[in-house]
């Protein structure tokens, strides 16, 4: 039966109150990621800001369970509420969502809330910076700026694990073809294993996002992903010297209702005040320093010669064995997970925090 079409104006917003969210499709977006579409069974619309989440009461196990999940529809497109998920382990919530909710099934939901739209932030330029699955409030702000014509300038960044894993891409380019001042680039850890991958290999480092967007000095920030993503992210932008209170960011798995909520960051920033030691260990040599200098620095200031090319984390030329302590280090890819388990930094982008001791 065709649906009679209903004006919204004879019509009120949805009350998660009062009313059961009905799940009208399940989309399959990726081998592990589902968008699931959702309207109030009596045709109300939905009333919210883009960015915001929803929390939906599963039954999971014999128990009633709660978890939040942002919108990836927007409220441009009032009469439907859509959430994109990727499934986690065996036994994980949205591993069930994934595996139970269905077309026609009814579920209780509240919200929306959240704090994070840059509705509380207007600006000219934006840079959207999304880490997987923490595409998807970033994706609610670009469908609706697009919906209601709002030429904003912006640039989409999307780092993945591999192209099949990116999300949206068809429409991000769509977007980007019908305006030039929308921007999209794809970051990805590595190429599919058997196609070929034209676009950035590697993670978000400042060599790429320089390359990406140089002017990010000029934009306000939304940023969301995985935490070590934002606080790889953070890093890149504290060294840099961004100004941190154009910065906005959301945790996909724990969305913030309140200011209040927001969670404590404890980021490192070397201070160039705070002294610093490094200790040459095969050449018994202790040298005064601060934090602010990289360990590449101090040993030439000490006529120290540590092999160097690229000076920026790129290379890999002057690789070094960290014996002890602490430092903070924003590379550009110099360098491997593997290396820096084995306790291996970069000289020229590792700064010391208090005693440093390296094979050297």
């Amino acid at each position: 039966m065709t649906t009679p079409y209903q004006p919204l104006s004879q019509n009120r917003p949805w009350d998660s109150q009062s009313e059961l969210l009905e799940c009208t499709m399940v989309l399959r977006d990726s081998h592990n990621v589902m968008t699931h579409c959702f309207r109030s069974a009596s045709g109300r619309w939905f009333d919210y800001l883009p960015g915001q989440f929803i929390t939906l009461e599963l039954p999971l196990g014999g128990q009633t369970v709660h978890r939040t999940y942002t919108l990836s529809s927007s409220p441009s497109r009032p009469l439907c509420l859509s959430i994109t998920t990727k499934a986690g382990g065996e036994g994980s919530i949205t591993r069930w969502l994934h595996r139970n909710l269905k077309v026609g099934d009814k579920i209780r939901a509240y919200g929306p809330a959240g704090l994070f739209s840059f509705v509380h932030n207007p600006a000219d330029k934006y840079l959207f910076l999304a880490g997987g699955v923490g595409i998807t409030p970033l994706m609610s702000m670009t469908r609706y700026l697009f919906d209601t014509g709002i030429h904003t300038d912006v640039t989409f960044v999307q780092c993945a694990q591999t192209p099949s894993d990116l999300l949206f891409r068809r429409e991000l380019e769509h977007i980007g073809a019908r305006l030039p001042e929308f921007k999209v680039a794809y970051v990805c850890e590595k190429p599919d294993e058997y196609g070929v991958w034209t676009g950035y290999t590697g993670r978000i480092s400042p060599l790429l996002l320089e390359v990406i967007c140089p002017d990010y000095f000029q934009r306000e920030i939304f940023c969301c992903g995985p935490a070590p993503f934002m606080q790889a992210v953070r890093d890149i932008l504290h060294a840099a010297g961004y100004d941190m209170a154009h910065y906005h960011e959301e945790p996909f798995d724990t969305p913030v209702r309140e200011e209040a909520d927001r969670p404590a960051h404890h980021d490192v920033i070397p201070d160039a005040s705070h002294g610093a030691v490094l200790h040459l260990a095969r050449r018994e040599r202790r040298l005064e320093c601060s934090e602010g200098d990289t360990l590449l620095t101090v040993a030439k200031r000490a006529g120290v010669h540590i092999p160097s090319a690229c000076q920026f984390g790129v290379c890999g030329t002057c690789k070094v064995k960290k014996l002890s302590g602490e430092v903070h280090m924003v590379h550009n890819g110099g360098i491997t997970d593997e290396e820096l388990a084995a306790g291996y930094v970069l000289a020229c982008c590792a700064h010391p925090l208090g005693e440093v001791v390296i094979d050297y």
